[in-house]
């Protein structure tokens, strides 16, 4: 082919033509000689400027690195993602750090009104989400009392709108009030009220549609977990939740083994670590890989001052529920502010 020597491309062979023979070539040949000149241009920019950039980040999530294309040709180069531990570089967006203190069945409006203002003297770092869940009868007490830093949940919400059900509070009347969260799915709601994995998905699914965010629970007893079933249990109450949400960007998934709830024992940092990954796993393959990246899986259990930096450097472990230590104010700052452990590890 005029033009190519070897497996050279040469770009002025029209003008070689033109001296050579004094004899202006055909138009046909010099629209091939400028081709050829296009085509050698795009295939060295191809190759001689970085396919991909590094990796990107977003909050506490790694992103695949864009595949780089060339625009003459349509071609786009694949690049598997990078190797080693996720980094954190930013914690903002989706992607913040999260901590809920659920304050159970405890409180009088004295001790709250006391660890409302620890909570609002508290120096907590900016890189996590703070979310408190007081007992029902003193959230309103908590919403007009604590800072705007810090963000309301309920521990608990009915299945459906208000109406004949004693004792049931409705997503609707949270929101009415300032709420902006809600836990489902606790142990305490599954193991001792005796709620199946169905209710808990369909309660889930209704407050989400009235636009609170969902605390999602899940976790295994000791005698499933000594039986090598953890999984099994873990991904059957997550498929519950599934069969009826839609729209995950507003789930934080809480890992709570049972037989570490208030009993004073933890999961190992690399115990808590494994199942969260396995969560991740399951989100990316029964959900979606967007949907495994952007959400966080925060961890439960007996989490303290002392033990919640060491859990926060594991890689899967994305902030935490706290039972017992939330209801103490400095104590429940510390925690939040293992933050900075998460940052460090990366």
């Amino acid at each position: 082919m005029p033009g190519i020597v070897g497996n050279h491309l040469a770009p002025r062979a029209g003008l070689g033509l033109l001296k050579k023979n004094k004899t202006p070539p055909p138009p046909t040949s010099i629209a091939m000689a400028m081709a050829v000149c296009r085509l050698r241009s795009a295939i060295a920019a191809s190759f001689s400027a970085p396919l991909a950039s590094a990796p990107a980040f977003s909050g506490l999530r790694r992103l695949p690195l864009a595949p780089a294309s060339s625009p003459a040709f349509g071609v786009v180069f694949s690049l598997s993602e990078g190797k080693g531990h996720r980094g954190v570089v930013t914690m903002t967006g989706a992607g913040k750090f999260f901590v809920g203190g659920n304050w159970k069945c405890n409180g009088t409006t004295e001790s709250i009104k006391k660890l409302v203002e620890d909570l609002n003297s508290a120096q907590i770092e900016d890189d996590v989400d703070v979310v408190v869940a007081p007992p029902f009868l003193y959230i309103s007490q908590v919403v007009g009392s604590l800072t705007d830093r810090i963000e309301v949940s309920a521990q608990n919400s009915w299945v459906g709108k208000g109406g004949a059900f004693t004792g049931e509070i409705s997503a609707d009347q949270l929101v009415d009030v300032g709420v902006k969260w809600v836990i489902q799915g606790h142990s305490e709601r599954r193991h001792v009220i005796g709620e199946s994995n169905s209710t808990v998905g369909k309660k889930s699914a209704y407050a989400l549609s009235k636009g609170l965010g969902l605390i999602a629970c899940v976790g295994e007893l000791l005698e499933e977990r000594e039986a090598g079933r953890t999984t099994d249990v873990v991904f059957e109450q997550l498929q519950a939740y599934a069969d009826e949400i839609s729209d995950w960007s507003k789930v934080v998934i809480a890992y709570e083994p049972v037989w570490a709830i208030g009993t004073g024992k933890v999961a190992s940092p690399q115990q808590a670590q494994e199942v969260h990954s396995a969560i991740r796993s399951w989100l990316s393959d029964k959900i979606s890989p967007e949907v495994s990246s952007a959400t966080r899986i925060i961890y439960g259990g007996s989490v303290n001052g002392a033990n919640s930096a060491e859990l926060a450097k594991q890689e899967d472990i994305d902030g935490f529920l706290v039972g017992g230590a939330s209801l103490k104010g400095p104590e429940f700052a510390t925690i939040c502010n293992a933050v900075t452990a998460k940052k460090v590890s990366a």
